[in-house]
Parts: structure tokens; C-alpha cells; sequence
């Protein structure tokens, strides 16, 4: 077989596939033999540029980042719908629906799924262009983003010469919990709710991001098709499923009374979908009976959204437990007696910290108001004070970890308790994939999971035990295997010589990132300087000011991070600093860099200026020296201008720094 027949034997095999996977939840094939045929389609791919389609399955995440979103009009406009909140203003609507339509007339009814709207257009079967909805007239051109979501067809056959589909991007409550589970491990703020996390993903100019967020579409609409008309909208439903896309699952009703049925089905059940979703959609089966009905300036007329409202329940607070996060972060919440809860069974629910434990007066033996944020997180709404226990008292939250026994402290900036402790077994995870991560010691292969099997296996306690292990050890968990221990163990023994500034930045210290972490390394010779330097020290360093440099004297403080250094230390990790200043030619002066360099990484150039005696900055200012301008420079390029800052070029910096 020719490589050019084989290719496109892979591609057909792999779309086939994941129709089954994505359409219809039915795949034949194990995960792995699925990744094994895209493996060698992108070899085959890497060897032949030239064969390689935009409709390839391998191109699902386009090189260039974008510097912005082209505006895209609609062919056809993407309408809003009306809501209605109860079953009064359905009927309502079911009796225009008669006034309006004398023939007979049936209903569809669908999830009404909480997601981004999207049109998808296709020319010849090719997916060419995707846009977010917008006004409805008008919206933005997502293609490359949206091409990152392997739910979309890049390729349909039979395909008529055009088509548009619309469509509800969102994220999965499975994908979310798990992005938001390693977000917080990573120490980063948490994502609100999966409709906002979807709508960001979108929005990033970068495609591989959009693409590390594993989002997924439902289609709903066949908008517009040059090929044979359709009759009702149940029929383009089961055409848009047969081309390959995912469908709405929907029911038929012959009148508006029956539509109540699953529409009570669909809120009692709606906590065992996939996708969040905030009411039905009720619209007319009849296409030439849409057509006739029109739209309102706002919306069809043939439509309406059924709009749930929160669903609250009482229940009795059992206890009041305190969790340490993976972030050292104090956490309280209600243990309640069960209660059901839109569709799942509810028996805790989070209180955030003391300030909202004090605002909301919640107490042991408290009958509290249950309600679910964004139908996915149970909160406390309220307390109902009639039915308090006469010998209940306030809550108040511990002084000391309840995990590890380490003091606690409230953050400067916020209502947070967080324990001290860098030993602490709650955060074991997070603290040692910080310290493995890109930005700090930089073993690559020791990402999240990998730190779980080792902490699961009792291999790892702490960063430090990593430079303690044994090939064989490792080669016994999950997943790894002789050679993956190996490499393992090589990367390990690399991080070694990272140097003071990875070091610092490592150990997690609070404020202490990459950017305070190098300036303190091109300040001090070794550690052991860091460690026997006063406050007043401290705080000479440039950037470093009081409230970091307590940080710092607090963490090497304490006798688990003395431990945790005196094990470094006999591992033969290097504590010597890497970071110096070459010279001082760009002494008081602050550089700001924007747009994508085409030599240096952000943090590469940053570095460069550093170690001339210079500062980077984020914003542009009147105290901005320079701006370092690459391609696509945005709002920082304008600023700069405007303020008349003197904007150089990668090859003008160059000439600077030699």
C-alpha cells in the first residue's frame, strides 16, 4: 500500500471511530489501539508535510497562536430564546402556538444545555470556519480553537455542498472537577463553574490551550443546507447524527400538556448529565410552521426556555469538619443529614472560611437552606434560626492544622487560614508537584499522576524523598516500567544542578515565585546566605519588601523545612547560586515585554535583564524604559506609544545585550 493510500485509510478508520465514540458512546475499540492509529497517522504525517489536509484528524490544534479573533457574520442569525418560569406561561405559550397555527402542530423538547453557542460551517464536507454566537448577527472566528474539540467532524461524507450546525460548546462536569483538582494542586485560583470555563477556553488565542481543556459540543440546530429540505426538525436532528455530529437527545409530543412530562424529567435528572443545564427548550417540530411563525426583533417565536429554578431543601448539620487543602488552605463545611438536591444526594457543603461561618451564624445542630451554585456545588443559603437548639454555640476555626498539628495563619489578603507546615500530609501532592514542575526544578516525566502512585505507594513523603529513590521502586508502579523509571531517575539527578533560583522557587515559599526567587538568587551566593540573612536583609533586595521577607525568615524557620534542606543537602543537591549580575548597563531601567519573541521565552529574556541589573515588568507605564515589542504585540505596544515609551525590536535588543 502506498503511504499516500495508507493515510487516507488511517483517516477514514480514526473519523469512524470516533463517530462511534463521540455520537453514538459505543466504541469498539480500546483507548489505546485508538491512540496507536493516530501515533502512526502523525508519523506518517511528520515524514509526508505534504499529504497533511485541514481536515486531517492530526490537525487538531493549529501552531500559531492568534493576536485576535476576526469578526464573522452569520448567514443565518443565532437567536436568543424567551424564558419562562412556570408551567402557567408554558401553556401560554402552547395557546398562541393554537391561535397561531391552525393545522395540527407538535413539540420537540430538548436540554437546554448550559454551554457556549457556536456555528460550525462546512463547504463540501469540510469543516472551514466556527464562530461564537455573539449578538446573533455577528459573532468571532474561533476556527482553530474549535478544531481542538474532537466531538466536531473536520470531514463529513455524503456531505451536502454547504452547511452550517449550531451547537453548544461546554465543559464536563467530569473535566471540570479534574481541571479545578489540578488547578488547585498547582496553587492557582479555581475555575467558578464550567460555562465560564468553556467561554475562557474559547477565548484563548492559543489553540493548545483550548485544546489541554477537553471540551465537547452537543449539536441542536441545522441552520441552513444546500442540499434537500427538511420537513420537521426531528428529521435534521437524525441527519446531523448520521453525518457524525452529537446530537440533542430530544422527545416529540403532540401537545404542549404532554411537553410537562420530560420536562419534569429532565430537572429531577439533570444532576446525572454530562453537561450543566439550566431549563428545556420547547420548540415547534414543523419547520414550514417556524417559518411562518417568524421571530420577534429578540427571538423565534416558535420557542421557548423552560427555566428551572434553584432548588432549595432543609436538612441538620451533623458536625462542622475542617479539611486541609492541597494548598495548606483551611476549609470548613457542613456535614448535613442527606437530602436530594437537583438530581444527586447532597450530605456536605462548603462554608468557605470563618468570615462566612460568622456571617451566616451556622452552628452544630443548625437546620440550614440548601442550595446547589451553578447546580453543581451545595452551599449554605441560610439558617433557619426557629429551629435552633437552645445549647448551641458558635464555631470557631482551629489555631492549630488539624492534619499535622502546625500553627495556622490567616492570610494578609484574605479570609484564608493556611497551615505552615511544608511537611504537611495534606498537601503532599501539591508540594511536590510544585517542586518537580517546569518553573521550579524541572524533572520532566514527574507530573501529577506520577507523584500520586509515588506518594500512594508510600515511595515519596516529601520533595525531598525524590532524590532518595530506586529504579526498581519506581519501575513496580503503575504505568512505568524499567526505562520510564530510568528516565525518571536521569531527570531526577539533572534537577540536581538546577541552581539557587530554581531552588528557592521550589520550596514554595509564599510570594516567593520565579521572578522574586532569581532576583534573591543574583543577591545571595548559596542558600545558607538566604538562610542566615535578616530581615533587614531580606528586604534590601530589590522588589523584596517586608511582608515577603517575613515569609521567607518564617519558612526557613521551621524545623520541617530545616529537615527537609538537611536531606537536599546529603542528596548533593546544589545550593549554590547560578544567577549574577554580568553588569549593570541596564541599572534603574524597566523593561515591559509583549507579542511572541522569536529567540527568547519570556523568561529567557526576563532572565537577560536581570542579570544586566534591569527589571521586567507586566504593565506599561510612564516608568517604563523600554518595550520589547515581538510579533502580534497587543495593547501593550499601543500604550507604549501613546506614552511615547521607546519600543525596540527583538534584533535591537540583541544589539543591547551584546
Amino acid at each position: 500500500m502506498s503511504v499516500e493510500k495508507e493515510i487516507l485509510a488511517l483517516r477514514k478508520e480514526i473519523n469512524y471511530h470516533s463517530k462511534l465514540y463521540y455520537v453514538y458512546d459505543a466504541p469498539v475499540i480500546s483507548d489505546y489501539d485508538f491512540d496507536m492509529l493516530m501515533h502512526r497517522l502523525k508519523a506518517l504525517e511528520a515524514e509526508h508535510p505534504e499529504l497533511i489536509t485541514p481536515d486531517s484528524p492530526t490537525q487538531r490544534v493549529g501552531g500559531q497562536a492568534l493576536s485576535q479573533f476576526t469578526q464573522v457574520h452569520h448567514q443565518v442569525p443565532l437567536e436568543s430564546l424567551t424564558d419562562v418560569f412556570s408551567y402557567d406561561e408554558l401553556f401560554a405559550f402552547g395557546e398562541r402556538m393554537d391561535n397561531l397555527i391552525p393545522e395540527t402542530h407538535s413539540y420537540v423538547v430538548e436540554p437546554k444545555i448550559d454551554g457556549l453557542s457556536m456555528s460550525l460551517e462546512y463547504e463540501n464536507g469540510v469543516f472551514v470556519r466556527g464562530a461564537t454566537r455573539g449578538d446573533g448577527t455577528t459573532g468571532e472566528d474561533v476556527t482553530e480553537n474549535l478544531r481542538t474539540v474532537r466531538s466536531i467532524p473536520l470531514r463529513i461524507d455524503n456531505a451536502p455542498e454547504r452547511l452550517i450546525v449550531r451547537g453548544e460548546v461546554y465543559m464536563s462536569k467530569a473535566v471540570f472537577e479534574e481541571l479545578n483538582r489540578e488547578r488547585e494542586i498547582r496553587g492557582e485560583n479555581l475555575l467558578a463553574n464550567p460555562r465560564n470555563a468553556a467561554a475562557g477556553s474559547m477565548r484563548q488565542l492559543d489553540p493548545k490551550v483550548a485544546a489541554s481543556r477537553k471540551l465537547d459540543i452537543i449539536c441542536f440546530n441545522l441552520q441552513y443546507t444546500s442540499g434537500e429540505p427538511f420537513r420537521t426538525h426531528a428529521e435534521t436532528l437524525e441527519a446531523m447524527r448520521r453525518m457524525g455530529f452529537p446530537v440533542v437527545q430530544y422527545k416529540e409530543y403532540d401537545n404542549i400538556h404532554d411537553c410537562v412530562e420530560r420536562i419534569e424529567w429532565l430537572g429531577e435528572n439533570r444532576g446525572e448529565l454530562p453537561f450543566e443545564m439550566d431549563g428545556a427548550v420547547i420548540k415547534i417540530n414543523d419547520l414550514d410552521q417556524r417559518t411562518a411563525l417568524g421571530s420577534t426583533a429578540k427571538a423565534p417565536r416558535w420557542a421557548v426556555a423552560f427555566k428551572y429554578p434553584p432548588e432549595k431543601k432543609e436538612s441538620r448539620v451533623v458536625d462542622i469538619a475542617v479539611q486541609v487543602g492541597r494548598t495548606g488552605v483551611l476549609t470548613p463545611k457542613v456535614i448535613v443529614e442527606p437530602v436530594r438536591i437537583a438530581g444527586t444526594t447532597v450530605s456536605a457543603a462548603t462554608l468557605h472560611n470563618q468570615d462566612n461561618i460568622d456571617r451566616l451564624d451556622v452552628r452544630i445542630g443548625d437546620t440550614v437552606v440548601l442550595q446547589k451554585a451553578g447546580e453543581i456545588i451545595p452551599e449554605v443559603v441560610s439558617v433557619n434560626l426557629s429551629k435552633r437548639p437552645e445549647d448551641s454555640l458558635p464555631f470557631k476555626m482551629p489555631a492549630f492544622c488539624p492534619e499535622c498539628g502546625s500553627p495556622v495563619v490567616r492570610d494578609e489578603d484574605g479570609a484564608a487560614l493556611r497551615c505552615t507546615s511544608p511537611e504537611c500530609p495534606a498537601q503532599r501532592l501539591r508540594n511536590i508537584a510544585h517542586f518537580a514542575s517546569r518553573e521550579a526544578m524541572d524533572i520532566e516525566g514527574l507530573g501529577i499522576s506520577v507523584c500520586e502512585s509515588l506518594i500512594n505507594s508510600g515511595l515519596v513523603k516529601s520533595f525531598a524523598d525524590l532524590y532518595y529513590l530506586e529504579p526498581q521502586a519506581i519501575a513496580m508502579l503503575d504505568r512505568m516500567g524499567e526505562k520510564s523509571a530510568r528516565n525518571l531517575i536521569d531527570a531526577i539527578e539533572k534537577s540536581k544542578r538546577a541552581g539557587l533560583a530554581r531552588l528557592l522557587c521550589a520550596f514554595g515559599i509564599r510570594q516567593v515565585g520565579q521572578k522574586a526567587a532569581r532576583t534573591l538568587a543574583m543577591h545571595f551566593a548559596n542558600l545558607d546566605a538566604v538562610m542566615a540573612a535578616t530581615t533587614e536583609e531580606l528586604t534590601a533586595v530589590p522588589d523584596i519588601g517586608a511582608i515577603t521577607a517575613g515569609f521567607i525568615s518564617e519558612w526557613f524557620s521551621l524545623e520541617q523545612s530545616q529537615h527537609q534542606i538537611r536531606l537536599l543537602r546529603e542528596a548533593g543537591v546544589s545550593f549554590e547560586s547560578t544567577e549574577s549580575i554580568v553588569d549593570t548597563r541596564f541599572a534603574g531601567k524597566t523593561f515591559v515585554l509583549t507579542g511572541a519573541l522569536q529567540r527568547y521565552t519570556r523568561d529567557e529574556a526576563s532572565a537577560i535583564i536581570e542579570r544586566f541589573g534591569g527589571k521586567a515588568s507586566g504593565s506599561v507605564s510612564k516608568k517604563t524604559s523600554y518595550v520589547l515589542a515581538g510579533e502580534n504585540a497587543g495593547s501593550k505596544l499601543t500604550k507604549a506609544e501613546a506614552l511615547g515609551i521607546p519600543v525596540i525590536t527583538e534584533d535591537e535588543f540583541d544589539e543591547m545585550i551584546r
